[in-house]
């Protein structure tokens, strides 16, 4: 079914970035770049997944169906979003807010061209009918030369929800609290522009630079595009193996060496912010225990701290065995939305979230990632990322933060600018 051809790359770097550049004349394109983070669990330093052969776009209603037929009858690569409103096709919810952006709330596809580069070893597989192109294509991706392309200018960024709406929003979540209804939930708001154009490629090359995440992503799809630097894995499956790694907790980063480990240190001693974490942590074990064996759910690590260029992050590892016939669509399924960015208890959370947040998530703390022919999958969450509609001309990021009893409105205010601030700078 497909053509595998190994190459030696001496330039890593270089190459990725002609790689990207050349992929730009595809209308679908997924590619996903780990910024050669040191992290457990990987497969490869880049991947490039291109041009569709077949694909599958659905709003929720059944949605995890149809891809669970598609993934099983395509038996190949896959490449995808998971949209955050998957929450109303396995729960009676609703999705009623505003949406600018209007992205399909699935999409995946097949692609004819996949490059997987790990280190200075790169394995370029193309479907047989058009592993004829594969030499002619390589050496145009070695020849690239960087276009200067339509340069984005400044835009006005606006806030969807103003600052004393958003205190009354979060003490209205604390009330909620108070009253036993949830223990927490992740509450975000949308920052947007409207009637602008941007230069995707340009716009995710910039936030990728300051930000070198180890899910950073560009996919496109014809007119919609998400720009992501996202440092959190949602869901991985190596063999039976499945591993998720929330994270709850930030703390901003600091220019003195000294004054950055104390900050590194507090966040690490911080009761609220491990308080968050674990919650979120009990919450994922509970989601991982539908498809897992008996007694296989496992905590690997509970809030470890590690460092970014913007910020440094808590970060725990909750791993489960699954049995060789549960089907990989279930495991997703049962786990989705990513629990760092609904609350708990789940269901309760999800509802007071779309009661008092003001526009629709849509792609935005959903997922994106890929299926592998043997059954094993990797998805990130996507945070810390910018939607863009070409048609439409409209620009969107939204930010969250993990509201619980100990929350205080105006720091949770601050922690959204913070994790605001690398979107806003690419963007203005």
């Amino acid at each position: 079914m497909r053509t595998s051809v190994f190459k030696h790359i001496s330039e890593p770097d270089s190459f990725k970035t002609r790689l990207l550049a050349w992929s730009q004349q595809f209308r679908e394109v997924v590619f996903l770049d780990s910024n050669k983070y040191p992290q457990q669990y990987g497969s490869y330093d880049v991947v490039l997944a291109a041009d569709a052969f077949t694909s599958i776009k659905t709003d929720y209603l059944n949605a995890f169906e149809d891809l669970k037929q598609y993934q099983q009858q395509s038996k190949d690569w896959l490449f995808g979003y998971l949209s955050y409103d998957l929450k109303n096709d396995t729960e009676d919810l609703k999705s009623q807010n505003f949406d600018g952006l209007y992205f399909p709330d699935l999409f995946f596809f097949q692609p004819k061209k996949l490059f997987l580069l790990k280190g200075n070893e790169l394995e370029i597989c193309y479907l047989n009918m058009c592993d004829d192109e594969l030499d002619d294509d390589f050496t145009e991706i070695v020849e690239k030369e960087k276009e200067k392309g339509k340069s984005s200018h400044a835009i006005n960024i606006e806030q969807r929800i103003s600052k004393e709406s958003y205190l009354q929003k979060v003490n209205e979540m604390l009330s909620h609290i108070h009253r036993g209804d949830i223990y927490e939930a992740n509450f975000c708001m949308e920052f947007f522009a409207e009637n602008t154009e941007i230069n995707p490629f340009e716009i995710y090359e910039k936030l990728n630079a300051i930000s070198e995440p180890p899910f950073a992503v560009f996919f496109k799809n014809s007119i919609n595009y998400l720009l992501s630097a996202s440092p959190e894995r949602y869901l991985r499956k190596e063999g039976l193996k499945v591993i998720s790694q929330p994270i709850k907790g930030t703390a901003k980063r600091i220019f003195d060496a000294e004054m950055d480990e104390q900050s590194k240190k507090e966040l690490s001693e911080n009761p609220k912010e491990r308080s968050e974490n674990i919650m979120i942590v009990d919450l994922v074990r509970n989601d991982l225990s539908h498809t897992a064996t008996k007694g296989s759910v496992q905590v690997e690590e509970l809030c470890g701290i590690y460092t970014f260029k913007q910020v440094h992050q808590m970060i725990s590892t909750v791993v489960s065995e699954v049995k060789e016939s549960t089907s990989p669509l279930e495991i997703i399924k049962t786990t989705f939305p990513m629990g760092s960015m609904t609350g708990a208890p789940k269901i309760s959370a999800m509802k007071i979230i779309e009661e008092l947040e003001e526009t629709k998530r849509g792609l935005y703390s959903g997922a994106v990632g890929y299926f592998t022919p043997n059954n094993d999958f990797d998805f990130n969450v996507v945070i810390r990322s910018i939607l863009y509609n070409s048609k439409e001309r409209y620009v969107s990021f939204s930010v969250g933060s993990a509201i619980t009893a100990a929350s205080k409105p105006e720091n949770e205010y601050d922690e959204c600018l913070l994790k605001a601030k690398a979107m806003r700078e690419v963007l203005s």
